[in-house]
């Protein structure tokens, strides 16, 4: 259990910086503008839009692993969140930030 604790621990902070890169005030806006050809306004617009969708990825994750956490405090880490059956362990080693078993996250 030492080690879930520790995984869990560093997967955290790893996600914590990385949202807070992402967070960061953008530091070359350029000269943001759209017009009919494809510049490098539009080309830091994707950019930057990939770059929202990767937050909230990250973020959902982060959420995973703080309930992940919670779990271990409480003695329910392993067990479902959805349908209360156990998480596999084979699933649990490879994500120990698993809050569903692979029925109910297949599901989503």
């Amino acid at each position: 259990m030492t080690d879930v604790v520790r995984v869990l621990a560093e997967k955290r902070s790893e996600l914590e910086d990385e949202l807070a890169a992402l967070s960061a005030p953008a530091t070359d806006l350029g000269g943001i503008g759209f017009g009919k050809r494809v510049g490098e306004g539009t080309s830091l617009a994707v950019e930057r839009l990939s770059q929202v969708a990767a937050h909230d990825r990250l973020r959902a994750l982060h959420a995973d692993v703080l309930r992940a956490q919670a779990a271990l405090e409480a003695g329910t880490y392993g067990t479902c969140d959805e349908c209360g059956e156990a998480i596999t362990p084979e699933r649990l080693e490879a994500l120990a930030w698993a809050t569903r078993c692979i029925t109910c996250q297949s599901r989503r």
